[in-house]
């Protein structure tokens, strides 16, 4: 059969069975590279392929969002597995579903639009994911054109959100590979190895080809011609990872014969499995029988090892409220793993993303028939998956001790993930020129809130749209170096009503200092609040109140 990143690979009748053989030992391979952008860190493919029509984009389509893409998403032209949570988005664009259920108009994001990327980069930061894989697929087609925008987007946001990122190539389909390939990076992506959050690896910009040796007609090109391409892209001076079939070592099942020179020539090897494993079984079967034997060559051959760990197709009730995904995390660093590769961030298409998702039937379309994260019977936030990966990294890089139990709750008790203050309602004392209060809830980190210069006291604040539970703000500014380590003088204060406010903090400095990533949480009581309020009495830095980024948590 053809295998592709959408298909089964490989038996699930066969797959079920794997969790009833018993495991063998696994000593930790060698790492054959120190640390680096993808050793010792956690990278995330990246897909940045969703587009809608009136976002500028050049395909002007519903990308990826339906079957016919010439039409609006709706229940009979529905191709995803996973509704998004939507409520951090700026830019929202009407689908034909049925309402959700909590009564919201049914809308999608746009991956053209720069606070998309950005708001999924922010969430990359505050969850550990280190790096991103940006999957570049054939250039020379109708996509090519929102493909490359795509790569300058990702790019702005890793600059912006202190990740870093590199391309991946994805050969499927790719009629005229050997030679294009090289033309594109080349002429096109080669470009943003200038860009201080490109990846590097042992000095190297780090790219990766994911196709290469998959036994079925999507990948149909010979050994000589694949370590062709290979031996080219080393002689550019680059650090390649291959994403190769999981039965890479054994040249069988999905991979053809006769490629392991190919594969012994990469730096790093990334075996898929999306649509290879589905159960905590399934993963311990894989850890003994391909996991271990594959770190073991790798080590022999001076290879990097960087397998997959994926969250579990929501749609397929995979998931199991984590346990599936912290088996795998568990698995993999046992068996020595240099790096995991996530599977995917943003993969809506094959419900396999860990990017924040409806959390219940209140978030999915009515009638839809798509499944939120609480599908078990378990209620899960929905940046679950994010911080399940976070603490999947701390353990990775022995920040956690090695541990089969999951210690990443579904919900955090007494708090909340979503930014209640992103694109909400602002006032202020006063503000100069085009440095509006709207700015600080918009999810750019470049563009901020500024008071009138040498008038202290100042204030911003923002209205939630309704009393919710206050615990955590974030506040923060442009993370640029060009803004200088400053403290600013700030009290908190909440009001339900807005007229009448109580303290939630008193006056105190904070310190916003460019390495570390120039902002500060704010802890205050769990207070029933509409209005949040910033009171500004001083800036060591610049004589107003400062303020790219009001983020508040319930």
């Amino acid at each position: 059969m053809e295998i592709s990143r959408r298909t089964f690979i490989g038996s699930a009748a066969a797959a079920s069975a794997w969790g009833a053989l018993s495991l063998a030992g696994a000593p930790g391979a060698a790492a054959a590279s120190s640390p680096g952008d993808v050793v010792g860190k956690i990278t995330v493919g990246y897909q940045g392929w969703f587009a809608c029509p009136g976002d500028g984009a050049p395909i002007n389509a519903w990308w990826h969002w339906g079957q016919d893409w010439s039409r609006t998403p709706s229940p009979g032209n529905n191709v995803i597995r996973a509704w998004p949570d939507m409520r951090e988005y700026a830019r929202k664009y009407p689908t034909s579903y049925a309402n959700l259920g909590n009564g919201e108009p049914a809308t999608l994001f746009s991956s053209y639009d720069q606070q998309t990327v950005d708001t999924h980069f922010r969430w990359m930061q505050q969850n550990g994911c280190d790096t991103a894989a940006l999957q570049r697929f054939n250039p020379n087609s109708s996509e090519g054109p929102t493909r490359d925008a795509m790569a300058a987007k990702v790019r702005s946001a890793a600059e912006a959100y202190g990740r870093k990122f590199y391309i991946m190539y994805d050969v499927t389909g790719w009629t005229a590979m050997q030679p294009e390939i090289k033309t594109d990076w080349t002429a096109k992506m080669s470009a943003h190895v200038a860009s201080p959050a490109y990846a590097r690896q042992n000095g190297k910009p780090v790219v990766c080809i994911w196709g290469f040796g998959y036994n079925d007609g999507n990948h149909p090109w010979d050994a000589n011609t694949c370590l062709d391409v290979v031996d080219w892209f080393k002689a550019q001076g680059c650090y390649l990872i291959g994403g190769v079939p999981r039965e890479w070592r054994t040249s069988d099942g999905g991979s053809r014969p006769g490629f392991g020179g190919v594969y012994h020539a990469f730096d790093m090897l990334s075996p898929w499995m999306v649509g290879a494993i589905g159960t905590a079984a399934d993963s311990d079967w894989m850890y003994a029988n391909m996991n271990v034997p594959d770190a073991a060559d790798c080590a022999a051959h001076g290879i990097d090892y960087q397998p997959c760990v994926l969250p579990g197709d929501v749609s397929g009730r995979q998931r199991a409220h984590g346990d599936f995904m912290w088996r795998q995390f568990y698995n993999m660093v046992r068996a020595g793993a240099q790096g995991i590769y996530i599977s995917m961030f943003d993969e809506y298409g094959e419900g396999n993303q860990i990017a924040k998702t409806a959390e219940n039937a209140a978030m999915t379309p009515v009638g839809s028939g798509l499944l939120a994260l609480d599908e078990d019977g378990t209620a899960c936030s929905s940046d679950y998956y994010l911080r399940l990966t976070a603490d999947g990294g701390r353990m990775l890089k022995g920040q956690l001790p090695l541990t089969a139990t999951r210690p990443t709750p579904p919900v955090l008790p007494g708090g909340g993930s979503t930014d209640l203050a992103r694109g909400r309602a602002t006032a202020d004392s006063s503000h100069t020129q085009a440095y509006v209060g709207g700015n600080a809830v918009d999810g750019n980190p470049g563009t901020y809130w500024e008071s009138a210069n040498n008038a202290f006291p100042q204030w911003i604040q923002v209205d939630l749209g309704a009393a919710v539970t206050v615990s955590r703000l974030v506040l923060g500014l442009p993370p640029a170096a060009a803004w200088s380590t400053r403290t600013q003088t700030i009290a908190v204060a909440g009001s339900v009503d807005g007229t009448t406010f109580r303290t939630l903090a008193g006056p105190a400095g904070y310190v916003f200092d460019p390495a570390h990533d120039n902002s500060v949480t704010v802890s205050v009581p769990a207070t029933g609040t509409r209005y949040v309020r910033l009171t500004f009495t001083g800036n060591t830095g610049w004589p107003a109140g400062q303020l790219a980024r009001l983020e508040v948590y319930a």
